[in-house]
């Protein structure tokens, strides 16, 4: 395991959202202090909804990747493209590994059959994401 995967695993273990988690392992590449990170990923945890929605873990992962790609120009936009497809990149290869993105299906609220745990779901993500940011 990876130091950065290894510290979203241990952010989770200390109390922080799935989403808090991995993007706050990730702030010296998003160039965003722990502090604001963390303010701005806490409602993306819990599947965004309670578990209805997609996985906070990838929610997290993909503000990094907006972070990180997004030339922040507000007039001329055109950095967009790339980052929706790194964040489809990093969506694809999770659910390949582990056969959904959304919170409750990946938790088996529905069929009662648990795809991965939330530290998985964790891991997963930080390893993909760090595996993305090292190719792009």
């Amino acid at each position: 395991m990876s130091q950065k995967t290894e510290k979203a695993v241990n952010n989770y273990k200390n109390g922080y959202t799935c989403a808090q988690a991995v993007a706050c392992a990730f702030c010296e590449e998003a160039g965003i202090d722990e502090k604001t990170m963390f303010r701005l990923t806490e409602a993306q945890g819990v599947g965004l909804g309670g578990m209805e929605g997609h996985c906070g873990a990838l929610s997290g992962a993909a503000a990094v990747l907006g972070a990180v790609n997004s030339t922040a120009d507000l007039e001329k936009t055109d950095s967009k493209g790339k980052t929706i497809g790194l964040s489809r990149e990093l969506t694809k290869r999770f659910k390949e590994k582990n056969g959904a993105v959304i919170c409750k299906e990946l938790k088996g609220i529905e069929t009662g059959k648990m795809l991965r745990s939330c530290p998985g779901c964790v891991e997963d993500a930080a390893e993909i994401l760090e595996d993305i940011l090292k190719e792009a």
